[in-house]
């Protein structure tokens, strides 16, 4: 695919898709949105790939809906999602509650992470907040967005803000769609970390290259989708299937690796561990 709304670069073990409309604060279009897709479909069949980063160029994150396409709902008299192509499926054949725009996410096997470089608004914090986990720049700002347009919050963020910031607070920002800065969203646990801006990728690459070193993949694997099967089941499933993954688990050489490397206070070398199912392309997805 050629890439004109996103880039995609793979270094020591993590791959970054890196939202690239800096003109426009990396506003999403339907050209962005397959883009995006694509990237994380690459990012997760490929083995070399332990994480991904998702950032934006410039000085915006993601400003929402762009507002010429916003703009042509108006004139078309409803919701165009602008996508013309056939859409990469990341994610998709895990659990059917996962297989949709931007729930995709939980079925990927492997952990994403936004560095929150400038403003997220509406479809920006929807995907901000389907990552794993949120790293924002000091002073950036955060919002629904949706009330404002005369829109029901969108895809799936009255699933997902409770979930991450409890009802509450979840009910507070849904309903007001106030803007919040980034110190706000730590303080309410929608961020896990500020930093300065100048410091954001490198806290952001820091903690994600750590991650890929000194947890082993199938853990990591098995980790994500215990936590998003989860909530979709009862606490007693959940227990049975860890147990028996403990089983399983502790046959495999990974586990051996593991407390060789305690026991010498040494990193471990992971041996090489499959990936998941490989992505599959289907139609396009309403956004």
């Amino acid at each position: 695919m050629e890439l004109r709304a996103t880039t995609y670069a793979v270094a020591e073990r993590v791959a970054t898709i890196t939202l690239n409309r800096p003109a426009r604060l990396n506003a999403w279009t339907g050209r962005m949105h397959t883009e995006y897709r694509w990237c994380l479909a690459e990012a997760e069949a490929d083995p070399a790939v332990r994480a991904i980063v998702v950032t934006g160029a410039g000085k915006g994150f993601c400003a929402g809906a762009d507002s010429a396409a916003l703009e042509g709902h108006v004139a078309k008299g409803g919701y165009d999602p602008g996508i013309r192509e056939r859409l990469a499926r990341p994610g998709y054949g895990v659990r059917p509650e996962f297989d949709h725009p931007f729930a995709f996410h939980f079925g990927m096997t492997k952990p994403t992470i936004a560095a929150i470089n400038g403003s997220a608004a509406g479809i920006g914090m929807v995907l901000a907040c389907f990552c794993d986990l949120r790293f924002a720049a000091a002073g950036v700002k955060l919002t629904t967005s949706h009330g404002k347009l005369n829109l029901p919050a969108e895809a799936g963020m009255s699933w997902i803000l409770p979930r991450i910031v409890g009802l509450g607070r979840a009910n507070e920002l849904l309903y007001s769609s106030r803007v919040i800065l980034a110190e706000e969203a730590e303080r309410i646990g929608l961020v896990n970390a500020v930093t300065p801006p100048e410091d954001l990728l490198d806290h952001t690459y820091g903690y994600v290259r750590n991650l890929v070193a000194t947890v082993s993949p199938r853990s990591l694997r098995e980790t994500k989708r215990q936590v998003y099967t989860d909530l979709h089941r009862d606490v007693g499933s959940s227990v049975d299937e860890s147990d028996e993954l403990i089983r399983e688990m502790m046959r495999e050489p990974a586990f051996a690796e593991g407390v060789r490397a305690y026991l010498e206070r040494r990193l471990p070398n992971w041996p090489d561990a499959a990936t998941g199912p490989t992505d599959v392309t289907g139609p396009a997805d309403a956004v």
